[in-house]
């Protein structure tokens, strides 16, 4: 996939969001997603679709972390040249990781997803308590704003 950046000296664009822990949350933050990606004219169907995906699942694992009541999760984006940044945070520390599950299991599925769709992602600690899920996509040349 051939990718084009912004111009050199151009700032990294981001938009942040802090949401309740829980369930509607992850439709909130797709529906955030979408309209900041408008925003930047990002109008590749392909990789809104795939971010949209990604963001999803990196949020509903933040909403099922276990920590105290009351935390809140939050979602940044960043566009970065040709790199879209997607990161999720909570305050849990425990670690995610890739999981085998049954062909019948109703969950566990969500990191595996991210592996095939990110073109990279990982795991950093939070400054204060917690950690940053993040997931990268590169943009097909010609969808930067």
């Amino acid at each position: 996939m051939p990718t084009r950046a912004l111009p050199t000296g151009t700032a990294p664009l981001t938009a942040t969001h802090r949401f309740p822990r829980h369930r509607r949350s992850v439709g909130r933050a797709r529906a955030a997603l979408r309209h900041q990606l408008a925003i930047w004219h990002i109008g590749d169907a392909e990789l809104t679709d795939s971010a949209v995906l990604l963001l999803s699942e990196l949020t509903t694992n933040a909403v099922n972390a276990p920590t105290t009541p009351g935390r809140e999760i939050g979602v940044r984006f960043e566009l970065t040249g040709a790199t879209l940044r997607l990161e999720v945070s909570d305050a849990s520390d425990e670690q995610p990781g890739l999981r085998h599950v049954a062909a019948d299991d109703e969950s566990g599925r969500g990191l595996v997803l991210v592996e095939a769709l990110a073109d990279a992602w990982g795991v950093e600690p939070r400054d204060t308590v917690g950690k940053v899920v993040w997931a990268l996509l590169l943009l097909p040349e010609g969808s930067t704003p």
